[in-house]
């Protein structure tokens, strides 16, 4: 496995691997790597000739500077877990080499980055856009792998590379949880433990709010899931929004669309997402049967 920490030269390592006809995928991290990035890099290294992952800290996605200060940085050992996937390539570049000077683009997307997170996080989206396109033009990957933890970041990722006409194939994976439901995230090591052992209420209650798109509205289950998590008084939400799985506009009733609830709870000073898909033909299965 090489360890890179600069353009050029991911630049002329990829080159000859591409010159040979290999596929290339890529994972893009930030590091503090858990099971969620493993399973991506799992399912590149079984599509894909060649695996690259990046460990990078972004700056200009982070609105909160104590966040990006305090996000846990460990490369010696994301680097030994790799070393054991099949990754052929970490790429973990400083930030003067990322941004050699200021970027100053501003992306368009629409209402996919005014809703849930990007209306909580400004800027947030636009940094994302920034540093995955940079990342995109070095490794021009045929596949990039993102976890549907981050739903509304796959949306956005997915519009980047339609507005750039990239040739890239954007592959969506599965949330994975811990034993006892909490969505792997980087951040769960943060969490004290008074908070930790509560924080699995939020899959809990998302999942149980399922069982009830057929006799509730969507804002009837966005009232409920919020009472639940602050019914704790350890966690408190920040937003829950039911939307459209596509558009990402908030709903108004169920009816045959496919949609997903999207939840940002704080527990402390930790701030955690997660979401729950609703697919109508699935929920009315479940509930003759039942």
């Amino acid at each position: 496995m090489d360890v890179i920490s600069t353009k050029s030269m991911l630049s002329s390592l990829l080159q000859r691997y591409q010159k040979q006809g290999k596929t290339i995928g890529f994972v893009p991290t930030m590091g503090a790597l858990h099971e969620g990035h493993l399973s991506l890099v799992a399912k590149s290294t079984s599509i894909c000739d060649v695996t690259v992952v990046s460990i990078f800290v972004n700056p200009t996605q982070f609105n909160d500077k104590n966040d990006l200060a305090n996000y846990p940085r460990c490369i010696e050992k994301d680097c030994a877990l790799l070393e054991k996937t099949g990754c052929k390539i970490v790429f973990t570049p400083s930030v003067e080499e990322m941004y050699p000077e200021e970027d100053t683009r501003q992306f368009s997307f629409g209402n996919l980055d005014k809703v849930m997170e990007g209306e909580h996080r400004p800027g947030h989206f636009n940094g994302v856009a920034q540093i995955v396109s940079k990342l995109f033009d070095v490794v021009k990957p045929n596949m990039a792998f993102f976890g549907l933890k981050d739903f509304q970041q796959v949306a956005i990722i997915k519009e980047m590379v339609k507005q750039l006409d990239l040739n890239i194939e954007i592959i969506a994976c599965p949330i994975i949880r811990e034993n006892d439901g909490l969505a792997k995230s980087s951040r769960n090591q943060l969490l004290d433990p008074k908070h930790r052992v509560i924080a699995p209420k939020i899959h809990q209650t998302l999942a149980t709010a399922i069982s009830k798109t057929n006799s509730c509205t969507p804002n009837e289950i966005c009232r409920w899931i919020e009472n639940e998590i602050d019914s704790t008084n350890v966690l408190q939400t920040e937003y829950v929004q039911i939307v459209d799985y596509e558009t990402l506009e908030p709903i108004k009733s169920f009816g045959a669309q496919k949609a997903i609830i999207c939840v940002a709870v704080w527990a402390g000073k930790i701030r955690l997402i997660d979401n729950q898909e609703i697919n109508p033909k699935i929920n009315k299965i479940k509930s003759k049967r039942g």
